[in-house]
């Protein structure tokens, strides 16, 4: 008998590992692209510049903040310390949350993996859903992120207290100097820095990728579809509809797992019956996971930091809600729920002939990255961050 349990313990889990290294295997090329194009964005557009650009919380320095953050991809611990970094140079707080939504919400690695595992719709959902959560933020910081709670948040945002992948978030690479883009992309600078920004955006989101594929692994192995269907109350859809949005966010603010990594169990809870808001909302809610409202609370304080994250969850459950409404009339909700996690083998497809392809390419970057002592920058990575800024 002990040793049945042990083979069905052992079969479990390597059922749970093959669901995981299968979704990997989807999933790698759209990653190595996504990390590459935004490692492009990165070497030429300059920090100093960014900041200028979001000084105040009008529409014009919210919409900058969001394109810019769409275009330097992060993983969320990255894109939290970032933000700080832009507040303390002259960013507006709304502003930088706008730019730290962004960059983790509204990158191309995230919508090339959920139009690869989940369908287009997911995709479209995202970048229209990542927008509106955005205006909400930046309401929901007007009416009461003012004041002396800015006030005091900035004051603790001064004093630079470390919280996580700070070295990662001080190191501006981005190539100065005269010409075109393709003249500066294509130099030597240019092309260090494209393959610095590669290799340390994947070092930062790694971790979180592989728990995504692990913990989705698990649960597309060990959990019951049936149990899923009846939490998510999937047998009405007008009460799923308005229950997913609200518990979505829960979920993955317990799951800590963020960034791109949260994309995997996006795909069970969708095959396992959440609403098409709720997959949304979920996927919004890795600026809200557990460590995170920790780092804020360094960064900012108890006060600013309750309030982000109150607000950053009522905004994801309204976009949540605006997706639902605006795809089911329109008539574009998926109806089938049979997103990529487990079954899909290793062949000679075009998925294994893309992932031939990027793995050269990655591998390319990595090695002009360690040959330029990149060992030294990835070590700094998690340290202090840069001194006090001082703007005026």
């Amino acid at each position: 008998m002990g040793t049945n349990w042990i083979g069905n313990v052992l079969a479990a889990v390597l059922h749970a590992l093959a669901a995981a290294g299968s979704m990997a295997w989807e999933i790698l090329w759209p990653l190595v692209l996504g990390f590459a194009l935004s490692g492009v964005v990165q070497a030429v557009v300059r920090r100093e510049h960014v900041a200028r650009l979001l000084s105040g919380d009008s529409p014009r320095a919210v919409a900058a903040a969001t394109g810019l953050g769409a275009a330097s991809s992060s993983c969320s611990y990255a894109a939290v310390a970032l933000a700080r970094s832009l507040f303390r140079k002259g960013a507006s707080f709304t502003s930088a949350m706008a730019f730290e939504i962004a960059s983790t919400n509204l990158v191309i690695e995230l919508g090339l993996i959920l139009a690869l595992l989940m369908g287009w719709q997911f995709t479209l959902a995202e970048f229209i859903g990542g927008p509106i959560m955005i205006v909400l933020v930046a309401l929901g910081f007007r009416l009461w992120m003012r004041g002396r709670i800015v006030d005091a948040a900035r004051e603790q945002a001064e004093k630079g207290i470390a919280g996580s992948m700070e070295g990662h978030a001080a190191m501006d690479m981005s190539v100065s100097g005269e010409g075109s883009f393709w003249r500066r992309l294509l130099s030597r600078d240019g092309l260090d820095s494209v393959a610095a920004y590669f290799v340390m955006d994947w070092a930062a989101v790694w971790k979180d990728i592989v728990g995504g594929l692990l913990i989705a692994g698990a649960f597309a192995a060990w959990v019951p579809t049936e149990w899923l269907r009846a939490f998510f109350l999937s047998g009405d859809p007008l009460v799923a509809g308005l229950w997913g949005p609200l518990v979505g966010p829960v979920i993955a603010m317990v799951s800590f797992v963020c960034s791109v990594g949260n994309v995997p169990l996006a795909a069970v809870l969708w095959n396992g019956g959440i609403s098409f808001g709720g997959v949304a909302s979920f996927i919004f809610a890795d600026l809200i996971v557990v460590p995170v409202i920790l780092i804020y609370r360094k960064y900012y304080g108890g006060k600013a930091a309750l309030g982000i994250t109150g607000i950053f969850y009522l905004a994801m459950v309204l976009a949540g809600y605006a997706v639902e409404l605006l795809f089911a009339a329109t008539g574009l909700t998926p109806q089938s729920r049979n997103a990529t996690v487990i079954e899909a083998s290793v062949s000679w497809d075009y998925t294994t002939w893309l992932n031939i392809a990027f793995i050269a390419v990655g591998a390319f970057l990595v090695v002009r990255f360690l040959r330029n002592g990149g060992l030294g920058m990835l070590r700094m990575m998690g340290g202090e961050p840069e001194p006090s800024a001082h703007h005026g």
